[in-house]
């Protein structure tokens, strides 16, 4: 008696290299080029290890790879997980060609390296690997004529240009079933008709809580079936993810390949938005930066971030406690996503902001806090032990983005002082001299800072104490005596005893929120 086995199709390298469209480059490894991968990989992170199974096809811009060192280790850890090739993106390596460091690196490791030109993005790779793929799986699928027309149906839909509303149009015809796109966190992306706002909550939590797809859910008393669309591996919660009426295990072999590959197709156009969404992201580092800081003309520099002074605008910060590198901005992209390319979201200097333009005709604006909340409940399922905290300032002029940035930044560290897995913190759900405290001129808050924390400076001073160091680990662990005393090395009684001289010194109590905020700001001032 026989077995079947059944290998996953697969591409060579030297196929990828002969595709004259894509204008590939190999710098390392023409020896090498009859290796096989059967996934692309967009890399964000500085050691993608853990999402990484072996055999992948690694794209990855050579912006974060300045040094050797840095080279070094990206390079060794795709040695260590295995993977087929790096192809190195040129369109942000401003002072040419890929580094020789990172061909060096590529050499010692015996990693293949492919330089894209930068007329070239990783999604047309993605879309043409993806193509190749589908076109192999679909000899083995029982009736791979009809799977082949419909697919080359979906294939047209894509080449049109006119993305994700497009293509699930013409997979929902091709399915003969309505078909819907969501965000992790119930947003709809693209859709056959509205869905309320419970049904969506429904979805997004099954969706995020599946032990894998696709995963059949009931709806009013209907089957649907949930599908991943995402064209690389990434955090679940900041993923699409396809919905179409039926059970897929009624359909036949042909309808259940052919919504496998419409959900991939979606994962490759949401690729494209993402690319797109970094390159925004690129230009607007500047602009939040500066505005970020303290000195400088924003107003100037307005146009970068396509605003004209007189636009109102929202600027929103985000972090993650225990969360992987790029989640916060990921997480705050989501949450922005309905503003379109009215919004811009980017990391600076290890904080991440976001601004939207606010339409006063589409109404986003007055709900967007509350949008933002609805929003944060849904994912908060799906974060684990990470912490999200969200900080939202009052619609301003544009001309005021400064302002509007460190007010959210404010709401932000507000947030981050609450307990619960998720907090939204408004500009106007805080008493307004603590927003102010942050324009006010240096000497006010020196005078501040010395009113609330001076007894606790001296009490340090005198007794070589270590007072307000508890107190600030104390307050960033949002209170936890375990988590404190374990930061501190110290037993959770000594730590007590600190707190209760802080709370002594300083006549406020540790316990209520709003004790915490005066002795947060004050510790912020220095």
């Amino acid at each position: 008696m026989g077995c079947f086995l059944w290998f996953p199709p697969t591409v060579r390298l030297s196929a990828l290299l002969a595709a004259e469209q894509l204008g590939l480059r190999v710098l390392v490894g023409e020896d090498q080029l009859d290796r096989q991968f059967e996934r692309v990989f967009t890399a964000t992170l500085r050691d993608p290890r853990r999402y990484l199974t072996g055999g992948e096809l690694v794209l990855s811009g050579m912006e974060w790879w300045q040094t050797p060192e840095e080279s070094e280790a990206f390079v060794a850890a795709l040695a260590d997980a295995d993977v087929a090739a790096l192809g190195a993106g040129t369109a942000d390596q401003s002072s040419g060609p890929v580094p020789d460091h990172m061909v060096q690196a590529c050499r010692r490791h015996q990693v293949p390296l492919i330089e894209v030109p930068v007329t070239v993005s990783f999604a047309t790779i993605s879309e043409q690997v993806v193509l190749w793929l589908a076109a192999e799986r679909a000899e083995r699928v029982p009736g791979a004529g009809r799977f082949l027309d419909r697919y080359r149906k979906l294939v047209a839909a894509v080449a049109e240009g006119g993305g994700v509303s497009t293509l699930l149009s013409a997979g929902a015809a091709e399915l003969d079933a309505p078909c819907w796109v969501l965000g992790a966190s119930g947003r709809v992306v693209a859709g056959a008709g509205p869905l309320s706002a419970s049904v969506r909550g429904v979805l997004a939590e099954r969706f995020l809580q599946a032990d894998q797809l696709p995963k059949v859910v009931r709806v009013d008393d209907r089957p649907v079936t949930l599908l991943s669309a995402t064209a690389r591996a990434s955090h679940r919660v900041v993923s699409w993810f396809l919905v179409v009426d039926g059970d897929h295990q009624d359909w036949d072999s042909v309808r259940r390949e052919l919504a496998g590959e419409l959900a991939t197709l979606i994962g490759l156009e949401r690729s494209r938005l993402d690319e797109q969404r970094r390159l925004d992201a690129v230009a607007a580092s500047p602009v939040l930066r500066l505005a970020a800081g303290s000195t400088g003309d924003v107003t100037s520099q307005l146009p970068e971030l396509d605003l004209a002074a007189g636009d109102p605008v929202c600027a929103v910060s985000a972090s993650v406690q225990g969360g992987s590198p790029g989640l916060a901005a990921a997480l705050l992209t989501e949450l922005l996503a309905p503003f379109g390319r009215r919004a811009t979201v980017a990391e600076v200097e290890g904080e991440t902001f976001g601004v939207a333009r606010i339409s006063p005709s589409d109404g986003l604006g007055s709900s967007l806090v509350t949008d933002i909340r609805a929003a944060v409940s849904v994912l908060d399922v799906a974060l684990g032990s990470a912490r999200l905290a969200v900080g939202a300032s009052r619609l301003v002029d544009a001309a005021n983005l400064r302002s509007a940035v460190h007010e959210a930044r404010h709401a932000r560290k507000l947030a981050e002082l609450s307990p619960g897995r998720t907090t939204v913190v408004a500009g106007d759900d805080v008493a307004s001299h603590l927003l102010l405290l942050a324009a006010v001129p240096e000497d006010l808050r020196a005078s501040f800072r010395s009113r609330v924390l001076g007894p606790v400076l001296e009490y340090d001073a005198a007794h070589r104490s270590e007072l307000v160091r508890t107190l600030r680990v104390f307050l960033r662990n949002s209170g936890s005596w375990t988590q404190t005393a374990a930061d501190l090395h110290v037993h959770v009684n000594t730590l007590r005893y600190r707190i209760g001289r802080v709370a002594e010194l300083t006549g406020r109590d540790l316990s209520l929120f709003p004790d915490r905020v005066d002795l947060y700001l004050a510790l912020d001032q220095d």
